[in-house]
């Protein structure tokens, strides 16, 4: 047995020899075995130790040992639970596994292999806390890596996501589309600590009726085509993070319904008889404006409230300056790896191109436009002949300031001069960046400041 701890195992079962017999022999291989006869008191055991895996028989009085294991995956994903069913019960124990048990043994017991399905159980167990102690790490070390951008905008987003991630407080993610809305949602739940899942859901893409069965879950025979159990993404996140995507627009006959789940934390699924406690941390997001929607009767009042508890707002792409280039360069090695194409970068007037557009579907229009880029070049790095006809007419507002009407009389040296402030401007003072769109190094541009000045 290959164990760096000894591993605490409880024993259910409601037949005291087969309990003990059990206890018995898992003692002497090195396991602490709790015990208990049945399902609540198998509860007080879990609520006052540490236990790594439970082991319980199939066929108990009051809640089986399929229930109990629905019950304890829903409440306890990351512990093991291993069923005992007799020989002739495969069925039975195919609807534990999907119950969500990790393992089944069948009666009579074979000890040794009972030790090897613990065993597996336990390493499975130990392998999922270092990987969530990993991903904290990761998290800590290098917050919001998807979030890229050295721009002040987007170090306020990370600084904000930071501080309200370890929180269960709603957010609010606004910005316009394309921005990266959903990328911030998940940053919030890597560094929340929370072991359940991320879970999105966009809100705008499905009807009314599909919407709220998504979300809720629904019961078998609750509708036509309710042919079996759905447990609904409220579920599906337990423990975890549920994105709201466009909850702007969410059917306002539904809204009272999401505001109840949010105020009393419980779900019931449509055609269910009882409700279901959950613990899901909500992010919402929206590109519209919910106070306008909230004034125009299109969204409840008491729902935004509940919802917007913090706001996080994602800057357009127009406003982040240099990241455009860091953006597109990041866009284009991994396209380029990806199509398995030798493209190094942009070229000067490539890059001018791409800061002088106005980028109206933000950071996800950046996205497509390199990759197509990297799709139809034919050098090793992007030129303007690579970029959609828009960028190369000039579309957009972002434009670089004229020069004076009378600049054709200024001496050469002063139009240098000018230009050169152009180009920082555009490129938020970065001289690294102004250098490469200039065609000069670094100690030229550097020089010609200092000659200026």
């Amino acid at each position: 047995m290959n164990r760096d701890s000894q591993p605490t195992v409880l024993v259910i079962d409601d037949d005291a020899a087969m309990r003990e017999m059990l206890a018995e022999d898992l003692g002497r291989r090195g396991y602490d075995v709790l015990e208990a006869s049945a399902a609540e008191p198998a509860r007080d055991q879990l609520a006052g130790h540490d236990v790594d895996m439970v082991l319980t028989d199939l066929n108990m009085p009051g809640i089986s040992g399929v229930d109990l294991c629905r019950q304890l995956h829903r409440d306890r994903p990351d512990m093991p639970v291993l069923i005992i069913t007799a020989f002739g019960s495969l069925d039975t124990a195919i609807e534990a596994l999907r119950a969500g048990a990790y393992d089944f043994v069948t009666k009579p017991v074979d000890l040794d292999l009972l030790d090897h399905a613990l065993n597996r159980a336990f390493q499975h167990r130990q392998l999922q806390r270092k990987v969530r102690l990993l991903d904290a790490e990761i998290a800590r070390v290098r917050p919001s890596s998807d979030l890229l951008g050295d721009g002040s905008a987007m170090r306020e987003v990370r600084e904000l996501i930071s501080r309200v991630a370890p929180l269960d407080t709603s957010v609010l993610i606004t910005g316009e589309s394309g921005t990266g809305k959903e990328l911030a949602a998940r940053a919030l739940h890597r560094q929340s600590g929370r072991s359940g899942s991320f879970v999105a859901v966009n809100c705008a893409a499905l009807p009314e009726n599909l919407l709220e069965s998504e979300l809720f879950g629904y019961r078998k025979g609750a509708f036509t085509d309710a042919r079996e159990n759905r447990a609904g993404l409220f579920l599906d996140a337990d423990g975890g993070t549920l994105l709201l995507d466009e909850i702007g627009e969410m059917p306002l006959a539904l809204q009272p319904k999401l505001l109840r789940v949010l105020e009393e934390k419980r779900v019931r699924a449509i055609g269910g008889s009882r409700e279901v406690s959950v613990d899901v941390r909500i992010v919402a997001a929206t590109h519209q404006d919910l106070e306008q929607a909230v004034a125009g009767g299109r969204f409840r009042e008491d729902l935004f409230y509940r919802l917007n508890v913090i706001t996080l707002e994602m800057p357009p792409l127009r406003e982040r300056g240099n990241d455009i280039l860091m953006l597109a360069q990041t866009f284009c090695a991994e396209f380029a790896a990806a199509m398995n194409k030798p493209v190094k970068g942009l070229s000067e007037p490539a890059a001018a191109l791409l800061l002088n557009y106005n980028w109206p579907g933000n950071v996800r229009e950046l996205r497509n436009v390199i990759e197509r880029a990297v799709a139809l070049t034919r050098h090793d790095r992007l030129t303007t002949e690579d970029m959609p006809a828009k960028l190369r007419a000039g579309a957009g507002d972002r434009q670089l300031p004229e020069l004076d009407t009378d600049a054709s009389l200024l001496p050469l040296a002063e139009m240098e001069r000018r230009y050169i402030e152009r180009v920082l401007d555009a490129c938020d003072g970065n001289r690294s960046v102004a250098a490469r769109i200039l065609g000069i190094d670094r100690k030229t541009l550097y020089r010609k400041l200092q000659t200026d000045s």
